[in-house]
């Protein structure tokens, strides 16, 4: 009887002692954590957000059309007649060419870094997986000791792929991808102002930056403006950019 009362004080003493149990989180969570606590990147990223939805909804929120011209209409400042970021050189519509034109600079920006990282990975996910030579051929320094123990754990194929190969790999691809989406939509409009890119009278950011720059002294409010979208959507980027990266590197 002694003892099993010693024994009831001993677990109680021990129970009163040990801490308390705490849920571990896993690493999707701690990324989705740490972002939820960056009003900084949160802010950013739904300025992208808007950005990227003014351009899919172009057509439902030009206030007019943005290929129709007007002589009389030429160089107007803002809010004349109805046009609230007034009128560029062959008096078309600033707010409409602008929603327009982020259509076709958001996707030239998009569409490579698209493709890039969706080659890149399946490349990075297929010789992380095979291993030996196709490994050395494609990637050349993955180190894949992990493989094997997965394998050795009787681990499934798509298990090894989704958990252990593409896990380890989608942080560090999204990252860089998202980095290189404001470097892409700069080099597009770089290409757009010295007529490598597209041509008018289709709306892009970086060809009404080099068609209105003549005007420069004449609005040079309404000039500036497609240089400031660009500015916006390229900060924008890269400081979601630096968001993930701070939210996906465990070591930060």
């Amino acid at each position: 009887m002694t003892d099993a009362i010693v024994l009831d004080e001993s677990r109680e003493a021990f129970e009163e002692q040990a801490l308390p149990a705490t849920r571990v989180r896993g690493y999707w969570q701690s990324v989705f954590y740490r972002l939820r606590h960056d009003p900084v990147t949160l802010v950013f990223a739904v300025i992208v957000l808007l950005i990227v939805l003014a351009a899919v909804f172009a057509p439902l929120l030009a206030p007019f059309d943005p290929y129709k011209e007007s002589i009389v209409g030429r160089l107007k400042p803002v809010g004349w007649r109805g046009h609230p970021l007034g009128t560029d050189e062959l008096g078309r519509d600033m707010l409409s060419r602008l929603l327009f034109g982020g259509r076709v600079s958001l996707l030239m920006g998009v569409v490579p870094v698209l493709i890039a990282s969706l080659v890149g990975g399946l490349l990075g996910v297929l010789g992380g997986f095979v291993g030996g030579r196709t490994n050395t051929a494609i990637m050349r320094t993955m180190d894949v000791d992990y493989i094997e123990a997965a394998r050795a754990s009787g681990a499934r194929t798509m298990t090894i792929i989704r958990y252990h190969v593409l896990g380890n790999v989608l942080g560090p691809v999204f990252i860089y991808a998202s980095s290189l989406v404001s470097v892409s939509i700069l080099l597009a409009a770089g290409l757009s102002f010295l007529g490598l890119g597209v041509r008018p009278p289709v709306p892009d950011w970086g060809l009404m930056l080099s068609t209105l720059r003549q005007s420069i002294y004449v609005v040079p409010l309404v000039c500036a403006l497609p240089g400031l979208a660009i500015f916006i959507t390229s900060i924008c980027c890269n400081l979601v950019s630096d968001g993930l990266r701070a939210a996906m590197d465990v070591r930060m």
